[in-house]
């Protein structure tokens, strides 16, 4: 859904690239920290024991998870587990 109107997306377009590319930058990585934190509380507003082994792997999840087929989503979040059998060469079972 787009609510915005054509001169309104033109005029803010226009003001962003008024910036640096540096400023730019920096109001990327920081919507990005913003999201992250958002995604942190939702887990431990959840769950507020959640380990931070958790909170791990449901950034990952929210974020990247998309960009993996199912096979290596799963490898990358026993990975993000420093007590799972991927990390401490247990085997699963």
């Amino acid at each position: 859904m787009n609510d915005t109107s054509p001169m309104v997306e033109r005029r803010f377009r226009e003001l962003l690239l008024r910036r640096s590319g540096e400023e730019r930058l920096k109001m990327g990585c920081s919507m990005h920290a913003t999201a992250q934190a958002l995604v942190r509380a939702s887990v431990l507003e959840k769950d507020p024991m959640a380990s931070p082994a958790t909170v791990r792997r449901a950034l990952f999840l929210r974020f990247y998870s998309q960009y993996f087929d199912a096979g290596t989503r799963e490898k990358i979040l026993r990975a993000l587990d420093p007590g799972s059998p991927a990390r401490d060469g247990r085997q699963a079972g």
